[in-house]
């Protein structure tokens, strides 16, 4: 965990009004902030997320904690970054800010069928509404391809009581994936995934979700049934991928 030192400057092409900014180890990073309009789930998806991606072998920015003090608001002369600062005192998530980076054009570069088709799994596996050419949410550092922004995936925990059914669901906005048409090793993947993504590391990174952003819920016993809960998620998900590997092969061969 870091302390974040110094507001930069705000990225507001984000909903969210993630920042960058610097931290006790010198170190920059994107900040999305736990009070902003998405709330805790938003990060919580961040963090589940993006660790996935890292298990699956996709090339995400390292991701940090980072302690925001309050005082931080100071020195911001603009009073909405102000209140979002004072709101989100405390916890928040980072992501190592990745300097000269440009965004992904699909006109310009396409990855390999075996990036492409793991990247299309990992978005249909955790329910990433993003990733289409309106907003591709990837980047492109040092002529490599990074993943960004999962705050909208998981989409599943803001509607617990359909969770069950949600996990062997298909997904059908995989049609619009930018990376559709590339991805054609797609059941080789889902095999690759099986194997990666053990019951053990998943309940690793569902470790990883800080207490204070699990919210009280009436429909849970505590927060350790909600860990609960999104552990049988993705183990139920990962048992019912063929539901969702198929989506994305009749997708794909719909757009050919």
């Amino acid at each position: 965990m870091v302390t974040a030192s110094r507001y930069v400057t705000p990225l507001r092409e984000g909903g969210s009004l993630p920042a960058i900014v610097e931290a006790d180890d010198d170190g920059l990073y994107v900040l999305k902030f736990r009070g902003a309009g998405q709330g805790p789930k938003a990060l919580i998806a961040e963090l589940v997320a993006g660790e996935i991606g890292r298990i699956a072998g996709l090339p995400v920015p390292e991701i940090v904690f980072i302690e925001l003090p309050a005082d931080l608001a100071r020195t911001e002369p603009d009073a909405e970054i102000q209140s979002l600062i004072g709101a989100s005192a405390g916890l928040n998530l980072g992501l190592d800010y990745l300097p000269g980076s440009i965004t992904f054009d699909p006109l310009v570069f396409q990855p390999d069928a075996k990036l492409a088709s793991a990247i299309v799994w990992f978005d249909a596996f955790v329910c990433n509404v993003d990733r289409t050419a309106r907003n591709v949410n990837m980047l492109m550092w040092h002529r490599r391809l990074w993943l960004i922004d999962h705050g909208a995936a998981l989409y599943f925990h803001h509607a617990w009581t359909r969770h069950g059914q949600h996990a062997r669901n298909a997904f059908p906005l995989i049609k619009d994936h930018v990376l559709l048409k590339s991805a054609s090793r797609i059941e080789e993947v889902d095999a690759d995934m099986r194997l990666r993504l053990s019951a053990d590391k998943m309940a690793g990174i569902v470790e990883l979700i800080p207490e204070e952003w699990l919210a009280e819920d009436p429909g849970f016993a505590g927060k350790s049934a909600q860990r609960e809960a999104y552990i049988d998620y993705f183990t139920a998900r990962l048992a019912s991928s063929q539901v969702f590997v198929q989506e994305a092969l009749d997708a794909r061969a719909a757009h050919l």
